[in-house]
């Protein structure tokens, strides 16, 4: 387990991590999300002691990183997948750190094999692709056999095999009781492998909650609805203070209905409406008492990508400027 109460730092006058706590349980994958510049890789490396905290506390099942006497045996880190002598092969990099913490040869033959790096092990790590650097980080990791595995962007450079064999690979070591602090951009992949969700942003904690919890939070009571009287319908729910988009197959709309799209959709042979703001048994009430047809009536939750981009919005330290139209550039 993770906990952290306090968490604080100050590098001068810029606060990176500000007041954070929150706790990483055992038995899940946990995904700790925020913007570029949130304060993620600051706390990582509080957990893992290279960095000091101005303020507040960060322990590793009850200790601090600094006091556990085989530090490798209880905490697995990937920071910085190159941090390698690139010199060296891949199977003397893992002996080096095997002899240095007392792990034994046969472990390092182990991640190996289970990493995937049999027929590149004696190659010089200088050589290796991005991928292939990934891949000899998560081994470095798992070299203690540890209970705690801090990952920062472990599925970088990996190919679409490398990034299922990640997913299933953290998925069973939760199920085995380790406790698992995962960061990544790619939020596809995170709704697929995390199950608990901590979101930071300008190095505050947004939210800490589950991956479930949080899309369901984000998704505005959102139903899709498909009829052949869409039109009729999203009519009647815009009367109720529903917003009612519709699909791009609907004339090509993705507005919000007023009069006018309104008009549009009772001349397109479309069928498909979402409408947010207005429950599905509501919905249904409209179309049995107006004698609409229904064919699908579905409660859609936001992804985990829409969720996170709203609600970091206004903790986004670094934005892109909208691109220039072709008038703005004249």
């Amino acid at each position: 387990m993770i906990e952290a109460r306090g968490l604080t730092k100050r590098y001068g006058g810029k606060v990176a991590v500000d007041d954070l706590s929150f706790t990483v349980r055992p038995g899940v994958v946990t995904g700790f999300l925020g913007p570029n510049g949130a304060g993620k890789s600051t706390t990582m490396r509080m957990i893992l002691g290279l960095d000091r905290p101005t303020r507040g506390t960060v322990l590793v099942d009850g200790r601090h990183y600094r006091d556990l006497a085989s530090p490798a045996r209880h905490v697995g880190a990937l920071l910085e997948s190159r941090a390698i002598h690139t010199g060296r092969s891949a199977r003397d990099h893992l002996l080096a750190l095997a002899h240095t913490h007392g792990i034994p040869r046969r472990r390092v033959e182990e991640v190996i094999d289970l990493v995937g790096l049999r027929e590149v092990a004696r190659k010089r790590a200088g050589g290796f692709s991005l991928g292939m650097g990934q891949r000899l980080g998560i081994a470095s990791a798992l070299l203690g056999d540890p209970g705690t595995l801090v990952l920062d962007e472990p599925v970088n450079g990996l190919d679409p095999e490398g990034v299922r064999w990640i997913r299933d690979l953290l998925r069973g070591l939760a199920a085995e009781g380790r406790t698992i602090l995962l960061s990544s951009h790619l939020m596809s992949e995170m709704a697929m492998t995390a199950t608990d969700l901590i979101v930071v942003g300008r190095g505050r904690l947004i939210q800490e909650t589950t991956v479930e919890e949080f899309t369901r939070g984000a998704s505005g009571n959102r139903v899709h609805v498909r009829s052949p009287q869409a039109a009729e319908l999203a009519e009647l729910a815009a009367r109720e203070g529903a917003t009612v988009t519709y699909s791009a197959a609907l004339a090509g709309m993705g507005s919000t209905a007023a009069a006018s799209g309104l008009e549009a959709a009772r001349g397109s042979e479309a069928d498909a409406i979402e409408v947010a703001g207005l429950p599905s048994e509501r919905i249904g009430e409209l179309a049995r008492t107006y004698g609409i047809a229904l064919y699908e009536l579905t409660p859609r939750l936001a992804s985990l990508e829409e969720a996170f981009m709203d609600i970091t919005r206004d903790a986004v330290e670094f934005t892109t400027a909208a691109p220039a139209t072709s008038e703005g550039t004249r």
